[in-house]
């Protein structure tokens, strides 16, 4: 295809938006503005599927409504709720992004990507998802559904593609209105690719095969956060125990996520949630 041609952008266009017509996924975050429900959204589909963050999602609102209260919740409770999402990480940086906010917004989202940037757990793809699914300012983005529609398109014979190949290509067909339900097409027919074995991001640059979770350090660490979430405050020696893991396993993962900020661990080796 040749993008110098607006009749093949034109092509493009049509065949997305005509799939997403038909087909396009509903979902309860592509129904509001709200940029406080766009952020907890893109945040939980960060490295997850969107069936578990379906349910997820609903109960995550149920219990931190808004910035206030997710600000001002303890993370212990923040990261019961979480549970079965992964990556805990994320939902520390939810309760820090809120308090940002508060703090250095007046409890408002920016509008200014550079700003939307400052705030901790927000990078590139989630400052533009608020400002498009938010706000409606078209701002081009990348993200695992999106690469797969452009290099399916428009690099059907090339291997190693960057996301700086196709940047470009994004920023030549997004469309200065209603960039919100372009994108929300674009990620439907990356889903559509995946669904039929068109799965081209593995000929990305930046493809890397996400590693099975049983066995692996995430699993191990979870099964830590849940038990000391459960607890309260567990000691070393218990979660040695319980989770038959090794200290010498299990003081590594401890002392990294007191590095995050997730834990704390005193001298007799009680380890509790900040």
């Amino acid at each position: 295809m040749n993008m110098t041609s607006s009749k093949d952008i034109n092509t493009f266009k049509r065949t997305i938006l005509s799939y997403y017509k038909k087909s396009g996924r509903n979902f309860a975050w592509r129904k509001t503005h709200d940029p406080y429900k766009i952020w907890i959204s893109e945040t939980m589909l960060q490295q997850t599927g969107t069936a578990r963050v379906i349910s997820k999602y609903e109960e995550f609102l149920k219990n931190f409504p808004d910035l206030n209260s997710l600000a001002k919740a303890p993370l212990q409770k923040i990261f019961i709720v979480w549970k079965g999402l992964g990556y805990n990480s994320r939902a520390l940086r939810l309760k820090h992004g809120a308090e940002f906010i508060i703090n250095n917004y007046d409890g408002k989202f920016p509008k200014q990507r550079d700003l939307l940037l400052e705030i901790p757990g927000i990078g590139q793809s989630t400052a533009a998802a608020i400002l498009n699914f938010s706000f409606k300012i078209p701002t081009p983005f990348i993200e695992t559904n999106i690469r797969a529609v452009f290099i399916h398109f428009f690099f059907k014979d090339k291997q190693a593609v960057s996301d700086k190949e196709i940047l470009p290509l994004i920023e030549k067909t997004l469309p200065q209105k209603n960039s919100r339900e372009w994108f929300y097409a674009l990620m439907d027919y990356g889903v559509y690719l995946k669904a039929h074995k068109l799965v081209p991001n593995s000929r990305s640059l930046h493809y890397k095969k996400q590693s099975p979770f049983k066995g692996s350090l995430r699993e191990k660490r979870a099964k830590i956060l849940a038990f000391v979430s459960n607890k309260k405050k567990a000691n070393v020696d218990s979660l040695s125990k319980e989770l038959s893991l090794s200290q010498k396993t299990i003081l590594p993962i401890i002392k990294k996520m007191e590095k995050e900020g997730i834990f704390q661990i005193d001298n007799q080796k009680n380890v509790y949630i900040v």
